[in-house]
């Protein structure tokens, strides 16, 4: 604890206190219906612009949401910076905050590339990814986050005709609702980035996410 308030730790503590704050916005962004992560969505780096975004996309090898990005260089910076410091101490004194930050920024680089790289396999592809957010509607969802009504919008959990998961913002139709977690339900319309559900026909709840065109075949 004491290195977590000296001066020679400031530049990691306070990467600690930013990721603790992105971390609780994320969580009650979700709690009232929406993702940080995904309205910030992913990075692109078109052509060559620079040594900094060649290095940005060097480590966003696996694709993963710009604010996870952000979240695991902090993090690591963080836990490598009090490591350095730490064995710093052990061994004779901490280092000036300015000489502990360059042997954690070196290491952080080659250990957030092999996160994301990881995390890619594990989280949801974004919708804008791999199809276009139009073709979401009329195929069947779960709704994973709810109830869903015409207030606050939920989450619902739908596979795309590649067999792709994505979790998409939705709400209920009018005069539909309130459909709770876990109901199957027909994304009819979309209004922006929120889709619109209502109860999906008993025809349809064995095939979710096939499109109209595969559900008639």
């Amino acid at each position: 604890m004491h290195l977590f308030l000296a001066p020679e730790c400031a530049p990691f503590a306070i990467a600690a206190m930013i990721l603790i704050g992105l971390t609780a916005i994320e969580i009650l962004s979700m709690l009232v219906g929406f993702s940080l992560s995904e309205m910030i969505g992913k990075p692109h780096f078109d052509g060559h612009d620079g040594v900094v975004a060649g290095l940005l996309s060097w480590i966003n090898l696996g694709g993963v949401p710009l604010l996870i990005l952000i979240m695991l260089l902090l993090g690591i910076f963080a836990i490598t910076g009090f490591a350095v410091q730490t064995v710093a101490d052990l061994v004779w004194t901490p280092l000036p905050a300015i000489v502990a930050v360059l042997p954690a920024a070196v290491l952080t680089v080659p250990l957030v590339r092999g996160s994301t790289r990881t995390i890619a396999r594990l989280i949801p592809r974004d919708e804008t990814y791999v199809v276009d957010a139009g073709d979401f509607v009329g195929l069947t969802a779960k709704i994973t986050i709810g109830p869903l009504d015409q207030g606050l919008p939920g989450r619902v959990s739908v596979k795309d005709v590649y067999g792709n998961w994505h979790q998409l913002r939705a709400s209920a139709a009018k005069g539909e609702g309130p459909l709770g977690v876990g109901t199957k339900v027909l994304l009819v319309d979309r209004k922006a980035d929120i889709f619109i559900a209502v109860p999906a026909p008993s025809d349809l709840i064995g095939s979710d996410a096939q499109s109209p065109t595969e559900q008639h075949q």
